[in-house]
């Protein structure tokens, strides 16, 4: 896969804060930007295990909409599965729930096609994508691979015998990152061993455990152990270096011609009211502004990518193409 493919796999807009009504998450304005207190019986559902990206940004998410009064009682919960398509499938079950929603990104993207869900991202209500992040090359603290280029000459040698993990199952952001990273350096991407966990919070103990050769996800995954000497990071996929690391190398300042980002995002059932909606778009659009947001930014090293509504919408349909085309290619599609 070329550079500019994986850029293009790559990372909404909300107004006012509104209130819920008895029969939905509706809200009741007083007025232009106004409202009458924080949204309340809103949910948010994690596609995968509790410690991964997803969990993290949904509970930084609710986090921040309470710590700002936006929302109040927001629930999070983790329903773990097939890649995230579990998750997708009681989404799109929930018809005309304007309490739900669900986290997501690029990882559910492209295990709606590798793993033939009958659900699909078409179905859902499209509310937000929050953020992107670099991908992030990771090693354990004993492992031999001092470098990027020591890992890629080890990987060259035996491809079959370097297992590499990821945090998504085949067709998410884990598992496409070292393929085309394989494809980038002269690697046949059917010859990877790839071994794919349920989330974030299942491959940090094949990492600590060296179960595997290195990780291929995004880094906000193992800040806290980065920080504690646990893992080490041989580079970062974004075109520049990642201030929340320190230096370390991206891929292209180490030869390695590409790109890589991934994203996340907020959606909801189908058949969902537009007052409901808009409730969603514009709790997460004042979450969006706020200080608490760029502050959390900030500290997990997210790029602000923030979108909403309808053009939110344009985006999903545009990276849901591009994923289809890079699964077929590897004939995982």
């Amino acid at each position: 896969m070329r550079a500019r493919r994986a850029a293009l796999v790559g990372a909404l807009t909300a107004v006012s804060i509104l209130t819920v009504s008895a029969c939905g998450a509706t809200g009741q304005k007083q007025e232009k930007g106004k409202s009458d207190g924080p949204v309340t019986g809103l949910r948010i559902m994690v596609p995968n295990t509790p410690g991964g990206g997803y969990d993290t940004t949904a509970r930084t998410a609710a986090k921040v909409m309470e710590d700002t009064k936006i929302a109040s009682g927001i629930q999070v919960f983790n329903l773990p599965g097939a890649g995230g398509t579990v998750g997708l499938q009681r989404t799109v079950n929930e018809k005309g729930n304007g309490k739900l929603a669900m986290q997501m990104g690029l990882g559910v993207v492209g295990a709606s096609y590798a793993a033939k869900s009958k659900a699909t991202l078409s179905q859902t209500t499209p509310i937000a994508k929050l953020m992107e992040e670099a991908g992030a090359i990771v090693v354990p603290k004993d492992s031999p691979y001092k470098t990027i280029g020591d890992l890629v000459a080890a990987w060259k040698k035996n491809p079959k015998g370097i297992a590499v993990g990821g945090g998504s199952s085949p067709g998410g952001p884990d598992h496409l990152l070292p393929m085309q990273l394989a494809k980038t350096v002269g690697i046949d991407p059917k010859k990877v061993n790839y071994i794919g966990y349920d989330g974030g919070g299942e491959l940090l103990p094949a990492i600590l455990g060296n179960k595997i050769a290195f990780g291929a996800s995004g880094f906000g995954e193992f800040l806290d152990q980065i920080e504690a000497g646990q893992v080490r990071v041989l580079a970062v996929t974004s075109e520049k270096g990642v201030e929340a690391l320190g230096y370390v190398p991206t891929l292209k300042s180490e030869g390695i011609d590409l790109v890589f980002t991934n994203w996340r995002g907020i959606v909801a059932p189908p058949g969902i009211s537009d007052a409901d909606k808009q409730v969603w778009v514009d709790s997460l659009t004042a979450m969006h502004d706020s200080k608490e947001w760029k502050d959390e930014l900030a500290k997990h090293g997210w790029t602000d990518a923030f979108m909403a509504g309808d053009k939110f919408a344009t985006y999903l349909t545009e990276q849901d193409k591009a994923v289809a085309d890079i699964l077929t290619e590897l004939g995982l599609a």
